[in-house]
């Protein structure tokens, strides 16, 4: 036996890269004891489990992936959703199902494929070449070594040639090519007529008895959910800076160290004359260059008001000879070191010896000299003022931060004492429910809600706490909540308001709106449809309220909405001219069209581009396809137990 594995080591590894790297890559080792054990059970593929551990260590990785892109946006609650689940677990069985056909397979990879996929990753390249340094350094800086990497990246080698080819070779037919083209760009003459619900609302006439048989029929859907009223405490910017004063003596200390942020240094108004040698160049083109660049320099030397003359006849720059060789004002790093350490070391109007660089020979001159100059403070001190500010704010900022987070715990029943102490307005709103702020015109409010206090107030970790068991159930301080990196909260529940149906008399304005919007809306729609029965009975060829006749296509709907534009374009060619009408969501749409054009056709790249994007999506319906094949292949089934933790049923 020993001797058999021994003389056959390589097909070992093999088999066992087959069956274990995947379960071990795909659903790490935790998941994989979770499988030998008697876990609970939320799917199964080609009879192995998927267990809940493994689902638990898979959803506390995804969401912290989100954690990281979304910031303070994220939401755990918000996001671990039914569909959030549902995805996160089929993503599981596509990946276990991936693996079962690698391993029922036996796919392989050789040592020199692997070696060639490792050498063309660019992050492990210098200069174009694959580098063992750097494989060595990258690798170690993500806690790995070249045994796990290589492992790891041979099982995902393997898993990729299940589905891979199937993508990858995929191809749109040349006749789907030109059935879609041909759709894309084909253009269609119309003109439109629109009935708009607003153009009928001054028709509509609203009784007060029509809004009492509406309430009395339908008041359950004017029901308000269960919200709650808060107080609460705001650090932010406004908060930190309150009454920061700043000294003349800081002003004036912040002036003198950094005056070189308020100064402007020494500018020069430079021109030369430029003979080219190019990086190939010989010695005698060199020489040559060289001989024209000393001449100019002695002609120039001899009447230096030649200048302009001689570099616009022989400067060999073409973005300043034609300018006298005018170079524009120049400051320190803006020219290559050798001409700039030249530039800096002529006086005005001083003519240098030949200059060489790497563009060529250079004969320079200075034109002017603007000395360096330091604004005056009085015409900065608002900035450094508000420099100052700034910074003195934002150490106040962390020192109240912090001060809020132990006073809230410290005091747990009440927020205005810490308010006083911190020298913070304490706040007050009403109407927060799970779902964002109240309607003002279904809920009554003692607090006005600005537009700034509506912003805050609506960010989702507000909601999230303030219906949290530890501060909903007690009427205690939250922790620190923050918001922003600038902006930090702290809230205490007063009220829980129940879900309730507003009064007729609160809800008479919002009904009397909702009828007047729903019978004008009713009305556009019957004189649209009354229109277009008329027409499709007349012979009229250019019936009166149309707009101007415009052509459309799928690529330039130009006025039309998505809706309307479909209607248009599905219209059979064999009905054209005619008309089509369609409900829109402020009215109705009557649309004449009266021809069919083909479309320019696309250009050669326009259209390899096309195909390449139709072929990328063949080869994802293919693949989906595929793995559909797979999937009923292995016998996947998600267990009432998977079921029940879709629909938030089940512990997690």
């Amino acid at each position: 036996m020993f001797d058999f594995i021994r003389n056959h080591r390589r097909w070992m590894q093999l088999v066992l890269l087959l069956l274990v790297v995947p379960a071990f890559a795909f659903f790490g080792i935790e998941g994989y004891v979770g499988f030998m054990s008697q876990d609970r059970e939320l799917a199964k593929v080609n009879g192995t489990a998927i267990t809940l551990p493994e689902y638990d260590q898979a959803r506390r990785a995804r969401l912290e992936e989100l954690r990281s892109m979304l910031g303070n946006r994220f939401d755990a609650e918000a996001i671990d959703s039914p569909s959030f689940r549902e995805q996160l677990l089929e993503e599981m069985i596509d990946q276990r199902v991936i693996a079962a056909a690698a391993i029922e397979g036996r796919y392989t990879v050789s040592d020199e494929a692997l070696r060639q996929t490792i050498a063309d990753v660019p992050a492990l390249q210098e200069d174009g070449q694959f580098s063992p340094e750097r494989y060595r350094q990258v690798l170690a800086s993500q806690g790995m070594t070249p045994a796990d990497f290589e492992l790891r990246l041979r099982s995902d080698l393997i898993l990729s040639q299940v589905l891979g080819p199937v993508s990858l070779t995929a191809s749109a037919p040349k006749s789907v090519v030109d059935h879609l083209v041909n759709a894309l760009t084909q253009q269609r003459t119309v003109s439109t007529r629109r009935f708009t619900q607003s153009a009928y609302e001054g028709d509509v006439s609203v009784t007060d008895a029509d809004i009492k048989a509406w309430y009395d029929e339908n008041a359950e859907q004017l029901r308000l959910p269960e919200s709650v009223n808060i107080e609460y405490v705001v650090i932010d910017e406004d908060a930190a800076t309150q009454g920061v004063n700043v000294s003349e003596k800081e002003i004036e200390h912040y002036y003198q160290q950094n005056q070189s942020r308020f100064g402007q240094p020494e500018r020069r108004r430079v021109s030369h004359v430029l003979f080219t040698v190019s990086a190939s160049a010989d010695q005698a083109e060199k020489d040559a260059a060289l001989a024209k660049a000393e001449q100019a320099a002695r002609d120039i030397k001899a009447d230096p008001s030649l200048f302009a003359d001689i570099a616009r006849e022989r400067s060999e720059d073409p973005g300043s000879a034609s300018q006298g060789g005018d170079l524009g004002w120049i400051g320190q790093g803006t020219l290559v070191p050798e001409v700039e350490q030249s530039v800096f070391t002529l006086d005005k109007g001083q003519i240098s010896d030949v200059v060489e660089s790497p563009f060529g020979y250079h004969v320079v001159t200075v034109t002017d000299v603007q000395p360096a100059s330091v604004k005056p403070l009085e015409q900065v001190r608002a900035e450094i003022t508000s420099q100052i500010r700034t910074q003195l704010a934002s150490a106040r900022f962390a020192e109240m931060a912090s001060q809020l987070t132990n006073l809230v715990y410290d005091q747990r029943d009440a927020l205005e004492p810490i308010a006083q102490q911190l020298g913070l307005q304490l706040k007050k709103a009403e109407g927060i429910s799970r779902d964002g702020l109240l309607s003002d015109e279904l809920f009554v409010r003692e607090t006005e809600m600005t537009d700034d206090i509506q912003a805050l107030l609506s960010h989702p970790r507000i909601m999230q706490v303030a219906f949290s068991e530890e501060v909903k159930g007690t009427g205690e301080n939250s922790g620190s909540i923050e918001l922003a990196p600038d902006t930090i909260l702290a809230l205490r529940v007063t009220q829980i308001n129940p879900s309730e149906i507003p009064s007729l008399e609160l809800a008479s304005p919002v009904i009397r709106e909702d009828l007047v919007r729903e019978r004008a809306l009713e009305m556009a729609r019957q004189a649209g449809q009354s229109l277009l029965k008329d027409l499709e009975a007349s012979e009229e060829a250019a019936p009166a309220g149309f707009s101007p006749a415009q052509a459309v296509s799928r690529q330039n709907p130009r006025d039309l909405n998505t809706d309307e534009l479909r209607a248009v374009m599905v219209m059979n060619e064999q009905s054209i001219p005619g008309y089509v009408g369609m409900n829109v969501q402020d009215g109705f749409t009557v649309i004449h069209v009266q021809s069919v054009e083909p479309g320019e056709p696309l250009d050669p790249s326009e259209l390899r581009q096309f195909q390449g994007q139709l072929s990328q999506a063949w080869g994802q319906a293919e693949e989906t396809a595929a793995l559909a094949i797979l999937r009923k292949k292995f016998q996947v089934e998600i267990t009432p137990d998977g079921r029940a933790l879709i629909d938030g049923l089940a512990a997690q």
